[in-house]
């Protein structure tokens, strides 16, 4: 089984183009593909395949976690796909229209480096309907910005959104300061969020820059996370601490964020073709 291995500021992921892969195995093949011990090793895996003839989109995606389940969106994902189609010659023209679970997404190439490609990416607009995002609470909360989110003896004031996957923020002063992983790892699967929740910790340094620390859903901690920035740069302008276009500084390096008058969000950043390879992948059917 052929491969490309690809990262977004550390975020990597493993690209294969396949139209009939069985639903059961996409999930099998996700977890032992991805595993860093006895895989290739990724944050993730993104299944793909051309759409011939669509006037609405080029390619479809699928992404899927580290541990077989499957993601709605990645921002970083996005840009793997559109660096490997660039990297590969695939593409047909600038931007790309991908379809996801979220929806249509468009992916412009607005300079490269190769192996390193950088694009602008059209994220849609952020959702802010608690029964949208969604989320299972005891009573109807007058506002998701600064809510507060009770965990065992402790309460921690959070900010709900969603770009099409669910997002939990958390500010804080100092990363320090709390043991923000394990806390994560309590968050995604507190009962409040039925299909579980991405976790952002954020640090504002100023009124156009933040610092951001991701726990994903389905993987654990990741160096940079395209919607949780998204959603971290949201929180940030929901509570008054930022303006609309910011800089995201991760533990991988640094994305530009624009929420527009449109409500959509913009995401500037690199991807980087990594290997190419030769997967043997074991039916656990046979």
């Amino acid at each position: 089984m052929p491969f490309s291995k690809l990262e977004g500021l550390g975020n990597d992921f493993i690209v294969i183009e396949t139209e009939s892969l069985d639903e059961n195995l996409c999930f099998d093949l996700a977890q032992k593909i991805s595993n860093r011990c006895f895989g290739v090793g990724a944050d993730g895996l993104i299944l793909f395949h051309s759409i011939t003839p669509s006037a609405r989109a080029d390619f479809s995606m699928r992404i899927f976690n580290a541990d077989g389940s499957e993601a709605e969106l990645s921002g970083n994902g996005l840009r793997c796909l559109a660096a490997y189609l660039w990297h590969h010659g695939l593409h047909s023209h600038n931007p790309l229209r991908v379809e996801t679970r979220a929806g249509l997404k468009e992916v412009e190439l607005t300079h490269s480096t190769p192996p390193e490609y950088f694009f602008e990416v059209g994220m849609g607009s952020p959702i802010l309907d608690r029964n949208h995002i969604p989320l299972n609470l005891d009573s109807e909360p007058d506002s998701l910005v600064g809510f507060d989110l009770a965990l065992g003896d402790k309460v921690y004031q959070v900010t709900i959104t969603s770009m099409g996957n669910p997002h939990c923020s958390i500010f804080l002063d100092d990363f320090g300061a709390m043991d923000w992983e394990r806390l994560g790892s309590r968050i995604e699967t507190h009962p409040a969020f039925p299909n579980r929740t991405n976790v952002e910790f954020i640090q504002v340094r100023n009124r156009q820059e933040i610092e951001v620390r991701f726990w994903e859903r389905g993987v654990g901690k990741t160096h940079a996370s395209g919607t949780g920035s998204c959603a971290a740069v949201v929180a940030s302008v929901l509570n008054g601490y930022t303006s609309r276009e910011v800089k995201v500084h991760t533990l991988g390096g640094s994305l530009e964020i624009s929420w527009q008058a449109n409500d959509s969000l913009c995401l500037k950043g690199p991807a980087r073709f990594i290997c190419h390879g030769q997967y043997s992948y074991v039916n656990p059917g046979r």
